[in-house]
């Protein structure tokens, strides 16, 4: 490692200091058969050669601690012949956030101004080999970028402009050399996770006058950037404001803004004269709306373009049916699946961009369904390995650079370590996901060991959060020590589950110890047999203790029977933190309820998934507030969003994998709901894609089953339900059945 910066100076509340380039000028007299350029920071950045940005895409590189881990990416160049130049501009990071937050960033103890590591391998055609590297030959000058955070936004002066600062015919004698640096402590790594592109434009659905400023509407919320375009008078200022809630007509942003006093999603450009085109580099915000003053009437109705932003995950499954609730359910669960996913997994990419540990596990199912994560998974997973600490223990949001450990976390949360490996090897066959959380698994198992309560209980945690209808999120009417403990037992079957495919018995036995122990300790302190009640008597504790298989077959008939009177209760609403709300519809279907728990989702009154899409709602909402209560918070989470797996496991009936032992068994089970008469889910398996169509007349259905590849698998139908030779079940084979009631 050989980094080097542009100063020692970096952002505080008090001083914001402006970001720099870099340029190092090099000549190649010979014919260079190979060039390779391996380049790194601490901040982000964005690297021209020769007058061309080559960066893979926007925020280079990955965001880390980098006490645990720093990123490179490599490059394959082209080089000319002569005189040649290697050029940056770096932005803050993790490394250096300029404004107090919950999660103390701006006392992160690795604080600095962007830093910059690069080596540039170079092969002759002659068998010679040369390197460029960063050094103190790098030269260093002010860009016109005078701030940036991630969170807060980025602060242009085109004015400042240097133009052809990245070119070999520069005039670079006023610049001045770098400063070399001390290596970070964190491992070096080239990040293999998928880049972070712009996905695609789009421009506003209406623009209008408000309270002095033009207020630009792009009919729905999503994140990125805004592209400028227009012809400014020098020294003319435009302030952009992103915002994801009008209130009375007007922006609102104390949803998701840390104080009032803070500025927060705000962008600045400072015109240097005539035409412009501008994008804000180092920062990317969560909205729908953007409110921009310091503009003239002509320059408003082209000003801006939207710039959608999330990382390059390929989409690999499609959901649709004849029911248009469901579908805008689909579509916003997706969408907040893509806009959430920078890198990794955020709870919300305006408040926090935050890679919280719950919020990933609960999505991983639907998300792999939709779309091609687990490559990206992966590289965030070694960072959770990495933030483990020596006893086991986990933080809540990672990265992190302390934060999370006293609170925020528990077995909700933690249990990410196992949840994305086991749901990515049963969707995926990767294997090798499951090897390197072998260890990690284990230290956590033995942490949660020394956990437990004197009874073998477990109530350390985050619980049934965002409860619906609840004042505050952490406010919830299931005991933390049911949900804790029922998801101790869970981690520990899946550690069973993980260990046996890797066959490692010792290991294998020690989680089998760890579940049964907590599974008696639960059946005997916390369930009522003869009743089937789960202690606190709520939704979530019935659903939970159903789904996880808490009761025994006899007691289950009572167990259900109480979680129906308790839908009931609720004049058949849902009354369940997100904990609960994984669990609650699939027991409803697995029992015959299918019906039912759709109508729970897409009912159009408060509190349902349907009352969002009711109320504007283009992604999942964080919480279910009642619009007479007139709270309101992040409109952008993905956490609720197992509903989309619903959507493909229970109407188009695909259940890939059943076992998990063997990803080309995919059983086919489709509900034939009241509310839907068409369904057509398709999900891409490793071996080709399955497609299931249905289509529902009267009391018949035709289902279409098409396979790319020859699949184990059962065609199973719903109670009452027969194919025409009165058999409920088939070989599962692409074709067209009828079915009738």
């Amino acid at each position: 490692m050989s980094f080097i910066a542009a100063t020692t100076q970096f952002n505080t509340t008090e001083k914001q200091v402006p970001l720099y380039y870099f340029r190092k000028t090099f000549q190649i007299e010979k014919e260079v058969s190979a060039a390779v350029l391996t380049i790194g920071a601490l901040g982000y950045y964005e690297v021209h050669l020769n007058g061309t940005d080559i960066t893979k895409g926007l925020l280079a590189p990955y965001r880390s601690n980098p006490d645990h881990y720093v990123y490179y990416d490599r490059y394959e160049v082209a080089l000319q012949a002569g005189k040649n130049v290697l050029a940056a501009l770096l932005g803050n990071n993790f490394q250096s956030s300029a404004v107090p937050q919950t999660w103390n960033f701006e006392k992160l103890p690795w604080r600095s101004a962007p830093q910059l590591d690069f080596t540039l391998e170079i092969t002759y055609a002659d068998g010679t080999a040369e390197t460029v590297v960063s050094d103190e030959q790098v030269l260093v000058s002010p860009s016109p970028i005078l701030f940036n955070d991630l969170h807060f936004g980025e602060y242009y002066d085109a004015r400042r402009e240097q133009p052809g600062w990245d070119t070999p015919g520069f005039d670079d004698r006023s610049w001045q050399p770098a400063l070399p640096m001390l290596p970070p402590r964190g491992e070096a790594r080239i990040c293999t996770a998928q880049p972070i592109k712009v996905i695609k434009e789009q421009t506003p659905v209406s623009v209008r006058e408000c309270d002095g400023g033009w207020l630009y509407d792009f009919g729905l919320n999503t994140a990125g950037l805004c592209r400028l375009t227009l012809n400014g008078k020098p020294g003319q200022k435009l302030v952009l404001k992103y915002f994801e809630h009008l209130k009375d007509g007007k922006p609102y942003n104390r949803n998701i803004k840390f104080a009032d006093d803070v500025r927060f999603q705000e962008d600045e450009y400072t015109c240097a004269g005539g035409e412009a085109n501008h994008v804000a580099r180092f920062t990317y915000h969560g909205f729908r709306y953007v409110y921009v003053t310091g503009i003239e009437p002509e320059q408003a109705e082209s000003l801006l373009t939207l710039l959608v932003i999330h990382s390059d995950l390929r989409q690999r499954g499609s959901f649709t049916c004849d029911n248009e609730m469901i579908n805008k359910l689909q579509a916003a669960t997706v969408q907040s699946d893509y806009t959430n996913f920078h890198y990794f997994p955020t709870d919300c990419p305006h408040r926090e961009k935050n890679g919280w540990t719950a919020d990933a596990s609960l999505s991983t199912e639907q998300v792999l369904l939709n779309m091609e994560p687990e490559v990206s998974y992966k590289e965030w997973l070694r960072n959770i390995y990495k933030a483990m600490k020596s006893d086991g223990q986990l933080p809540g949001i990672i990265p992190t650079g302390g934060w999370g450990y006293h609170w925020g976390n528990g077995p909700a949360w933690d249990n990410v370590i196992l949840w994305i490996p086991y749901f990515v090897y049963r969707y995926r066959g990767d294997r090798e996901i499951l090897e390197e959380a072998a260890l990690p698994i284990m230290r956590y198992l033995s942490y949660l060991y020394s956990r437990l309560d004197d009874r073998s209980l477990i109530a350390i945690g985050l619980g049934d959060w965002c409860e619906a209808g609840s004042a505050n999120a952490g406010r919830y009417s299931t005991p933390l020590v049911v949900t804790d403990s029922i998801l101790t037992m869970d981690i520990a079957q899946k550690a069973s589950f993980i260990y046996k495919e890797l066959g490692m018995p010792e290991q294998k036995a020690y989680a089998d110890a760890l579940a049964q122990r907590v599974k008696n300790a639960i059946r005997t302190y916390l369930i009522n047999s003869e009743t089937g009640i789960m202690e606190g008597d709520t939704q979530t504790g019935q659903a939970m203790g159903l789904f996880y298989g808490i009761f025994n077959k006899e007691e289950e008939p009572k167990a259900f029977a109480r979680l129906l009177e308790l839908i009931e209760k609720y004049d058949g609403h849902m009354k369940v933190g997100v904990l609960g709300g994984r669990c609650i519809f699939r027991v409803l279907a697995d029992h015959g309820y299918a019906d039912l728990a759709l109508n729970m989702i897409i009912r159009p009154d408060f509190p349902s998934y349907g009352n969002w899409i009711v109320r504007g709602a283009t992604t999942l909402w964080e919480e279910f507030h009642s619009e007479e209560s007139g709270k309101l918070s992040s409109l952008n989470h993905h956490f609720w969003g197992d509903i989309s797996g619903w959507f493909y496991r229970y109407l188009g009936g695909i259940e890939v994998n059943p076992t998990g032992t063997n990803i080309k068994q995919v059983n086919v089970v489709p509900c034939f709901v009241d509310a839907v008469n068409e369904v057509s889910a398709t999900h891409e398996l490793p071996d080709g894609e399955i497609n299931v169509q249905w289509k529902k007349a009267g009391n018949q259905v035709t289902l279409k089953i098409k396979t790319a590849s020859p699949l184990r698998g059962e065609i199973c139908l719903p109670h009452g339900w027969r194919f025409e030779n009165g058999r409920t079940t088939a070989p599962l084979t692409s074709g067209s059945y009828t079915v009738i009631k």
